[in-house]
């Protein structure tokens, strides 16, 4: 494993790229074998004709969400064990505020596909795709977000793709929560990635929420790009899994000013009527133009607190470390891994 070392942190021995191992199935083998027979073809059906017919009929979310329910289920995902910060367990129909409501952010941990289908079905949200050296983020389809999942990292966006900063997908859409994966890819779970900055281009008063989910069994998670079969074994054959649903306290950016920061045009703007197309471009450029080259690099103190502050909550919720590894780190480890692993 000495060749691989370079792609443990540093300062915790963390490893958050290499697969869980699958727990052996032993004497109960036949059994796996006869659910994986039984749930694949139905799960595989179901979710064909959600995402290619269902998904784009105009229906409304509270129809949506029993379908995509119906797909969590059928793998046997039963029991969703959920815990927010600084609240009591039966008392959440008194603290509502502390869930995340339409016109908020969801700073989601990623490790596997059904995260965003989980998210999906609780808050049919907008989802997006962030990347590590730009603060504006791609609205994607719950379709694409499972499959990013599934595929090899993107440390750039795709040539054409429509970029925008958080505030304004927000504007265009008052009435919806959207979800940030801040890490840009998936990990085991066992670490917090990097953080994009694209989540400090959120509105200042705008609440994120900082949520991880864990699973048990664990071998769920997709790490290593390519491996469909073995994920649909993981996810049909065992009879049940868990989600642990973690979400901590809001962060808001208040208090974050910078004058190169693309925070600072909602920040003196905060009547909706009052910025245009024109006038961001005036102030920044075009936003769905701007490249890399065209964002600041660099974070301001008060900048790195807020990513700091998201970035330990996702781990202390989900009993990780935070290690000093990302995208480009993940490119590099998934070409040493291929060249001795087959990816099945």
């Amino acid at each position: 494993m000495e060749k691989y070392s370079q792609f443990r942190d540093r300062g915790s021995g963390v490893a958050p790229f290499f697969p869980v191992p699958r727990e052996s199935s032993g004497v109960y083998l036949p059994f796996h074998i006869f659910l994986f027979i039984i749930r694949l073809p139905l799960l595989v059906g179901f979710a064909f004709t959600y995402f290619v017919i269902f998904s784009w009929l105009p229906v409304p979310a509270y129809i949506k969400k029993p379908a995509l329910w119906v797909i969590l289920g059928i793998p046997g995902i039963w029991w969703i064990d959920l815990q927010i910060d600084g609240v009591k367990r039966g008392s959440l129909a008194k603290h509502q505020d502390r869930l995340p409501q339409p016109s908020s952010i969801i700073a989601s941990s990623f490790t596997s596909p059904i995260d965003c289908l989980y998210l999906a079905a609780i808050f049919d949200p907008i989802f997006t795709a962030s990347y590590p050296n730009t603060r504006l983020v791609q609205q994607i389809s719950l379709a694409q977000a499972i499959w990013r999942a599934l595929t090899s990292p993107q440390s750039l966006p795709p040539r054409g793709a429509r970029l925008v900063p958080l505030w304004k997908l927000m504007k265009e859409n008052p009435d919806s929560l959207i979800v940030v994966l801040p890490e840009c890819t998936t990990s085991n779970g066992r670490g917090i990635l990097g953080l994009s900055p694209s989540i400090l281009t959120t509105p200042p008063n705008a609440k994120i929420f900082p949520v991880n989910l864990r699973y048990s069994p664990a071998d769920v998670t997709t790490p290593v790009p390519g491996t469909y079969i073995s994920f649909l074994w993981d996810l049909c054959a065992k009879p049940t899994h868990c989600i642990r649903v973690r979400i901590a306290e809001a962060v808001q950016l208040s208090g974050v000013r910078s004058q190169q920061s693309l925070n600072d045009f909602p920040a003196r703007v905060r009547d909706d009527d009052k910025y245009t197309d024109k006038e961001i471009g005036a102030s920044f450029g075009s936003a769905e133009t701007l490249t890399n080259d065209d964002l600041p690099r660099e974070l301001n103190i008060e900048e790195r607190k807020v990513l700091d502050r998201i970035a330990d909550d996702l781990a202390r919720l989900g009993r990780a470390k935070r290690v000093g590894l990302g995208v480009q780190e993940k490119v590099d480890f998934i070409k040493v891994w291929t060249k001795t692993r087959r990816i099945w």
